[in-house]
């Protein structure tokens, strides 16, 4: 058995009415089953993240509500043979003003489409749609990017029917708890637009969603990981989690195989050099062998590209190291088949956080 977590199997709320963590809504399941209503306001972050990737480029978009500022960003990285380039465009938004996350995954069926920013921004300004659309999540922005370039992203990050995908709420207290839901390997399709350059999306193009809720410490580290694509004669989703997690029982780790997810209730071993993020990092289980028992996962990541963010402004501060690059070796599902993992793209990262 891959895990001993709960997993939950019909629709759940996150808090009760006077804001604590609802014990009943503790456990793991195959698709988004929450309601993130939290009542409050001081210490609740709420977000959209979504990386979609090609083999020569990729765009990240980010929707947050921090409570006091919202933050919104759109990331660019280009690092193909033909051509390298990044660049960042975000909007802070004090207080917040005009940024309402939804209390279920944005994009999702029944959920309000989520809009934010001006429809023609300027200067630092950023706009970002994401909605339900047949077929899957529908990703819009707008931007201006270097040399006040145009930059606009239209791409659909599709959900294959019967596709699975994690969402757990990891509780420090009653008090201080998260819920995410990570979706991966989502086939997506596309264009991003900056100034006369058209990046395609088609074919080999896959789809990552963080999608949070919760109340969160003053100051957390974590480390997250994630990948897609076909590999080993497979659709590999690797959702991978450390630091944060440690300690309240649930994990963020799991595999999604050909869209059947298996959930990783032990905690991985992260090794990496945190004053050297671009030497290969590996992660595993810790098992290697031991009870009888092979390894779900055992990988290498090897790094060609990192983006440093360092923050200190009021009440944020922020050290993050997010690796683009491959990952290799071995992982193994539910139903205990060996696949290989040959040159999977995607990403792992170092974070340490004030908030």
């Amino acid at each position: 058995m891959a895990t001993y977590e709960r997993e939950i199997t019909g629709p759940v709320g996150l808090c009760r009415p006077d804001g604590r963590l609802d014990p009943a809504a503790v456990g793991w399941s195959r698709r988004p089953l929450h309601r993130s209503a939290i009542p409050g306001w001081g210490r609740t972050k709420r977000w959209e993240y979504w990386c979609v990737t090609t083999p020569t480029h990729l765009v990240a978009l980010t929707v947050s509500d921090l409570d006091y500022l919202a933050l919104n960003s759109v990331y660019v990285l280009e690092f193909g043979p033909a051509r390298r380039r990044e660049f960042e465009r975000t909007a802070i938004v004090p207080g917040g003003r005009g940024v309402r996350l939804p209390d279920t995954v944005a994009g999702s069926a029944g959920t309000p489409p989520l809009v934010v920013g001006p429809e023609r921004p300027v200067r630092g300004q950023v706009r970002i749609e994401i909605a339900e659309e047949a077929g899957g999540t529908r990703l819009t922005a707008r931007c201006l990017g270097p040399g006040r370039m145009p930059v606009e992203v239209d791409l659909l990050a599709a959900l294959p029917d019967g596709h699975e995908t994690l969402s757990v709420v990891v509780p420090w207290s009653d008090r201080r708890f998260q819920y995410t839901s990570k979706h991966t390997a989502r086939p997506a399709s596309g264009t991003v637009t900056v100034g006369d350059d058209v990046l395609p999306f088609g074919d080999g193009a896959w789809a990552v969603l963080d999608h949070g809720r919760g109340r969160w410490p003053r100051r957390v580290r974590w480390n997250w990981g994630a990948a897609s694509g076909r590999t080993g004669g497979h659709t590999v989703g690797i959702q991978l989690g450390g630091q944060w997690t440690r300690g309240t029982g649930s994990t963020e780790n799991a595999l999604c195989v050909d869209g059947r997810l298996t959930k990783i209730g032990r905690e991985l071993v992260w090794d990496f050099a945190p004053d050297d993020p671009l030497a290969p990092w590996t992660v595993h289980d810790g098992r290697d062998g031991q009870d009888g028992q092979d390894a779900l996962v055992d990988l290498r990541f090897t790094p060609f590209h990192v983006r440093r963010v360092r923050t200190d402004v009021g009440l944020i501060g922020s050290r993050t190291d997010q690796c683009f690059g491959h990952y290799a070796g071995t992982v193994r599902d539910e139903g205990g088949r060996r696949i290989a993992v040959d040159g999977l793209l995607g990403w792992a990262e170092n974070v340490r956080m004030r908030w």
